[in-house]
């Protein structure tokens, strides 16, 4: 393959090297670094133009733009299913992987190879190695998934942001339709304080004339899409009943949230898929890390903020009834960990803390202290590794929660792989 040097490994190694630069929320750069790796339609293009209106740049394909704080991967991955279902050459982009940054780009439910992913990264590597501001890793990954898709002649593609919106990398596309899943509090550091600031951040996508379709929201977050709508000129759309139309491949009420979202978003794009390929689709959804009984007794499922953690605590228990559970804990030092733990609490039988690669993680020490400090008759371990977690015997079942890093890590032992050390 033209344009391909050194290996995998090495390509791999420098993107997350890019991680140095850290986080920059803006558009200038990634729409900058897309008219340079010839995506259309910033090829040739003014630096600061958007996309072409009505979600038909990228030579004729359909883009639906998600964001929200918990559920909006959920929710692409069954709009991803839908429209394979449907026949139509289907991209999906997602973030955080759990394994390998090779999940973040898929196109009709395959991984990029690692022989496209080789020869991109080798392009961008080349591109890029002079410039000043170096383009941070998420800008990278953004526009080498829109480059790849954009070769694969896909159909639609299914965008889920990564911080906020606004000013996230992948809101420099039109797309026909836009999809918010359930806001609450997580990334205040970048995203502001309170539920409204998020809101704000969130309603970044919101386009002229592009349909918005929202899940339920608390007051004060609606009021800011209603009066973001107002000023960008879209119509503004809430869901009001879950999803009932057949089995659904993800557990939990919440999940049928998600579906009835994705199947209006749908609709709103005015993206074709009937009502057999929707119901298929949706039963044969499969979305890692998300309440997923890897094996019995064992479940994984990424909660790393206070609402997403309440919504497994009410999955665990229309799961397992009144079963107490065995955990296996992990969490980063940005997020509210204490508030992640008084949550879980309804559902914890034991704790057993484990120590994480990612550099941003906190100490099982810290944890544990934590723990004892929020919930103190809770008994509690600290372990010196997720195996031993795993090797260690229970009465019962064990879910592995705190963290999407933490279930990346369980997955890759359970693979017999080796999880690739990423902090984004």
């Amino acid at each position: 393959m033209s344009g391909v040097s050194g290996s995998l490994k090495e390509a791999v190694e420098w993107l997350y090297s890019t991680q140095l630069f850290g986080v920059k929320l803006g558009l200038e750069g990634a729409r900058r670094l897309a008219a340079a790796f010839g995506v259309s339609p910033f090829r040739g293009a003014a630096l600061g133009e958007a996309g072409l209106g009505g979600g038909r740049g990228f030579s004729g394909r359909k883009f639906i733009h998600v964001a929200g704080t918990n559920g909006k991967g959920s929710t692409c991955a069954m709009l991803a299913a839908m429209c394979r279902q449907a026949g139509l050459r289907t991209g999906l982009y997602t973030s955080p992987h759990l394994v390998s940054v090779r999940e973040r780009l898929q196109y009709d439910g395959d991984w990029i190879s690692d022989a496209e992913l080789l020869e991109s990264l080798n392009r961008m590597r080349r591109l890029v190695e002079d410039w000043d501001p170096h383009p941070t890793f998420f800008e990278i990954v953004t526009v080498l998934a829109l480059e790849w898709f954009e070769r694969k002649g896909t159909d639609v593609v299914i965008l889920e942001t990564g911080l906020g919106g606004r000013l996230d990398a992948t809101n420099i596309v039109t797309p026909a339709a836009c999809a918010i899943s359930s806001v609450g509090l997580d990334h205040q550091q970048y995203l502001g304080e309170t539920l409204v600031d998020i809101a704000g951040e969130k309603a970044g996508i919101f386009k002229p004339s592009v349909p918005v379709v929202t899940s339920p929201q608390e007051a004060a977050v609606m009021g800011v899409f209603e009066r973001r709508a107002l000023e960008v000129g879209c119509a503004l759309r809430t869901i009001t009943a879950p999803w009932n139309g057949g089995p659904l491949g993800l557990k939990g009420e919440v999940q049928r949230w998600n579906a009835a979202l994705a199947v209006a978003v749908l609709d709103a794009a005015g993206i074709e898929v009937d009502e057999m390929a929707r119901r298929k689709g949706l039963a044969q959804v499969e979305w890692p890390g998300r309440f997923q009984e890897v094996l019995p007794g064992l479940v994984l499922d990424g909660a790393h903020n206070p609402a997403a953690a309440a919504v497994l605590v009410e999955t665990w228990k229309e799961t397992f009834g009144e079963v107490r559970a065995s955990m296996i804990f992990g969490s980063m030092q940005d997020k509210d960990t204490a508030g992640v733990l008084r949550a879980l609490e309804p559902i914890v039988g034991d704790f057993m803390f484990v120590p994480l690669q990612n550099p941003r993680a906190i100490s099982v020490e810290a944890l544990s202290a934590l723990a004892r400090e929020q919930m103190p008759g809770i008994p509690r371990r600290v372990l010196g590794s997720i195996a031993e977690a795993l090797d260690t015997s229970v009465s019962g079942h064990k879910l592995v929660t705190g963290s999407l890093f933490l279930v990346g890590e369980v997955l890759a032992k359970i693979r017999g792989a080796e999880a690739e050390a990423t902090a984004q």
